[in-house]
C-alpha cells in the first residue's frame, strides 16, 4: 500500500485552490479523479475534473462494489470514490490525493489509517464562507443556502481529522500544508 492525502472542507473553503499548488510542487502526486451524478458545470470535462455518471449508472456501480467510498450529499447528487482510481495511481508507484466531503475524508482516514494524512482546511469565519461561495457565480440562492447548512456541520468536524489549515491567506495555507505533508511523507 501507498500513501495518501485527502483534504476535506466544507464548499468554498479554498481546499481545491491548495490542491492545485501542491499539485505543482510535489511531483510524485496523483490526483485521484471523483465520480459524480450531477451535471457538468461550464467547462468540466469527462475523466478531468470528475468522472460523470448517470444517477443510474452510479448506483449501479455502487452496488456492483466499485466504489472505495460515496455519498448522496444533495438528494439526486452522489460522490465518491472508485477503487479503480486508487489502483491507477498506486500503479504508477505515486501518491493519491483526494479532494472529498468531510464524510469520504472519514470513510478514506478508516480505510488507509497511517497510511493517509487527513487536512481539514477551515475558512477563516462563515461570513468569509459565505462570501466565497456567492462570489463564485456557480450556485443559485438555493444551492447556496444548502451549502451553508452542510458546512455548519462539517466545520464541528475538523478535529477529527490529523490537521487543520485556516485558509485565511493562501498562500501561508499552502506554505503550512506543503510543511506538515513533506513530514509525512518523510516518515
Amino acid at each position: 500500500m501507498g500513501k495518501a492525502i485527502l483534504f476535506s472542507a466544507p464548499s468554498g473553503c479554498g481546499k481545491t485552490t491548495i490542491i492545485r499548488e501542491l499539485m505543482q510542487y510535489f511531483d510524485c502526486f496523483d490526483f485521484s479523479i471523483s465520480a459524480t451524478s450531477r451535471q457538468p458545470r461550464e467547462g468540466e470535462r469527462d475523466g478531468v475534473d470528475y468522472y460523470f455518471l448517470s444517477h443510474d449508472d452510479f448506483k449501479r456501480r455502487v452496488a456492483a462494489g466499485d466504489f472505495l467510498e460515496w455519498e448522496e450529499v444533495y438528494q439526486g447528487t452522489c460522490y465518491g470514490t472508485l477503487k479503480s482510481e486508487v489502483d491507477r495511481i498506486w500503479d504508477a508507484g505515486r501518491v493519491i490525493v483526494f479532494d472529498v466531503d468531510v464524510n469520504g475524508g472519514h470513510s478514506i482516514k478508516r480505510w488507509f489509517g497511517t497510511d493517509a494524512l487527513s487536512i481539514f482546511v477551515m475558512p477563516p469565519s462563515v461570513e468569509v464562507l459565505e462570501q466565497r461561495l456567492r462570489s463564485r457565480g456557480t450556485d443559485s440562492e438555493e444551492s447556496i443556502r444548502k451549502r451553508l447548512a452542510r458546512s455548519a456541520r462539517e466545520l464541528e468536524e475538523a478535529p477529527q481529522f490529523d490537521v487543520t489549515i485556516v485558509n485565511d491567506d493562501l498562500q501561508r495555507a499552502v506554505q503550512e500544508t506543503r510543511t506538515v505533508i513533506e513530514k509525512f511523507l518523510n516518515e
